[in-house]
């Protein structure tokens, strides 16, 4: 069976991707007043397109394809294993205290009874995944997003989605593996570089069937992406609440 938070991320963007459908979100290339770095940003997805149909795609078709179900999971919970460390700190710093002390306790739960985070136990004991980040929490402290922008390699993001990258960069263990080898950069750069890789490999091995549904239903990719974007960040700073003022305002 698929892990829960694989189906959550799946039902998630699946739901954006029908309300992108449903809201006509393609539009004429040109100026726009809320997307002033517009040249930049297509000449940057531009890039990233290339960088990803030439070098991650193929090599995320090959694992999808030669990774038993079980590995492949066992590697997406471990991935989400270790986010779950940042997602407890955030909680905290938006107030959600309840909800920090159950992410806490999914963290320690998977991370002891689920190997190392390898199995989700926590969502077999009624202990779900949430989504919180740093952006999401310098949202809620009332920092504004500012316009879009796609950052290289990186993809959809915002200023206020940098520094959020920094924060969540900050809070995860593998930034600190320098520490664990005795400050050897080397091996430390081996390590988070290789951790870095097979989790893009695997998340980009996720999402391999929703790039058709976008592909087919997107007249201009990029303004599908941008609004695609905006709503994801919407839904999650709004824990899923969006109020109805904003369901076709698409920028924070």
């Amino acid at each position: 069976m698929m892990p829960m938070q694989k189906k959550r991320k799946t039902v998630s963007w699946t739901t954006i991707v029908l309300l992108m459908l449903c809201s006509g979100c393609a539009a004429v290339h040109g100026y726009h007043p809320d997307d002033p770095w517009e040249s930049w940003n297509r000449g940057v997805q531009s890039f990233n397109d290339d960088v990803d149909a030439y070098m991650i795609k193929p090599v995320a078709v090959r694992y999808e394809a030669v990774m038993p179900s079980f590995a492949h999971h066992a590697v997406t919970n471990f991935f989400s294993n270790i986010d779950d460390i940042g997602v407890s700190i955030n909680d905290a710093l938006q107030g959600k205290y309840r909800q920090s002390a159950m992410d806490t306790a999914r963290l320690l739960v998977n991370t002891t009874a689920g190997a190392g985070g390898l199995i989700d136990v926590g969502s077999m004991i009624s202990l779900p995944k949430h989504y919180e980040d740093f952006e999401q929490t310098l949202g809620w402290w009332g920092v504004y997003s500012g316009p879009y922008l796609v950052l290289p390699l990186f993809g959809s993001s915002s200023p206020r989605g940098v520094a959020g990258l920094l924060g969540d960069a900050a809070m995860n263990p593998v930034s600190y593996t320098g520490i664990y080898f005795n400050g050897s950069v080397l091996t430390a750069l081996a390590v988070s570089g290789g951790a870095a890789a097979v989790n893009t490999i695997d998340t980009r091995a996720n999402s391999l069937m929703l790039e058709k549904v976008i592909n087919e239903a997107a007249i201009d990719r990029y303004q599908f992406l941008k609004n695609a974007y905006w709503q994801r960040r919407d839904y999650l700073l709004h824990d899923g609440n969006v109020p109805d003022a904003d369901v076709l305002n698409f920028q924070e």
